[in-house]
């Protein structure tokens, strides 16, 4: 069975899938990682990459690489998304990737992003007839994309990730009064545009993805470390889920740690996230009447990378 080595790199954290697929075109994952690298840190506000975020990033992957030398992995896509697609000096990003792993990083468009992160978050909740909208919440950016089993019928990219709004409002943990205003006008306007782009009118549940939306699912069922196999198909009250949110929210920092399931480099991060998520399902509650639980998926646009490469049977 071919094995494939698929990269996500993102504003806030750097992932990676080393996987295999059976016969019926189910994926076997042998490595996923994660490490926080915070790509985008300050790009909001200079337009370019800081040498320390690179660098960081580069460290990452020479462990990835080393990851797919041990699986004689030589089929490999390296997806980047929000950070990249908004920098200056993305040359000095790409330059240094190809020298370590000498595969050329794809800076994808918000549009691709949402396809593969549809096409991820599906393959382990399931296909459905009905449409489904699928929110894919970053660092940098949230996609939403809209679709069934005959495939996507539409997608956008909002520049309102979890990291850039942190950074932009200067939010602090816990998230005052102050700064949760300003988030949720940002949010709220540009959730706006989603109703000009997309159609919701035939879509019948929400799929969330990636690691603001799991982590706030942690807060709600409880959890003391963090349990994919316990966070994934999770189908929850957006009642609860927004509590949930709000807990998150006006906690400190040393409060969020002591949860046992956050990762250390989204606590100062996850206030925001946490806003968004919450404001996000209120929008689509008023956009998709009925509609009043979400379905949590701990497979994204990593998984859907990983699929495109099988799909294709050859290396990017």
């Amino acid at each position: 069975m071919t094995v494939v080595g698929a990269i996500d790199c993102g504003t806030n954290s750097i992932r990676l899938l080393i996987t295999r697929a059976d016969e019926q075109g189910k994926l076997h994952d042998l490595e996923r990682e994660m490490r926080v690298v915070r790509l985008g840190e300050g790009v909001d506000a200079t337009g370019a990459f800081s040498e320390a975020a690179l660098e960081r990033t580069f460290a990452a992957t020479r462990e990835y690489a080393e990851l797919l030398r041990l699986h004689g992995v030589e089929n490999v896509r390296f997806a980047a998304t929000s950070a990249s697609r908004d920098v200056s000096n993305r040359d000095a990003f790409v330059s240094g990737i190809q020298e370590i792993l000498g595969v050329t990083p794809e800076v994808i468009t918000g549009v691709e992003e949402a396809n593969l992160s549809f096409a991820g978050a599906v393959s382990a909740v399931g296909q459905s007839e009905k449409s489904t909208v699928v929110m894919d919440l970053g660092g940098g950016s949230t996609e939403f994309v809209v679709g069934n089993n005959e495939g996507v019928s539409g997608a956008l990219s909002l520049n309102i990730g979890c990291v850039r709004l942190t950074e932009r409002h200067k939010v602090q943990a816990p998230v005052t009064a102050q700064q949760r205003e300003l988030v949720e006008a940002d949010v709220r306007a540009s959730l706006e545009t989603l109703t000009r782009e997309l159609d919701f009118s035939s879509v019948t549940r929400i799929v969330g993805v990636a690691g603001t939306v799991t982590t706030v699912t942690a807060q709600v069922l409880g959890l003391t470390t963090y349990d994919p196999d316990a966070i994934n198909g999770s189908e929850l009250s957006i009642d609860v889920v927004q509590k949930a949110a709000n807990e998150l929210a006006a906690m400190n920092r040393e409060e969020r740690l002591a949860t046992g399931f956050m990762h250390p480099g989204r606590a100062d991060v996850i206030g925001t996230g946490a806003i968004i998520w919450s404001q996000a399902l209120s929008y689509l509650q008023e956009q998709i009447p009925g509609i009043s639980n979400v379905i949590i998926s701990e497979h994204d646009i990593l998984d859907g990378i990983a699929l495109s490469l099988l799909e294709s049977g050859t290396a990017r």
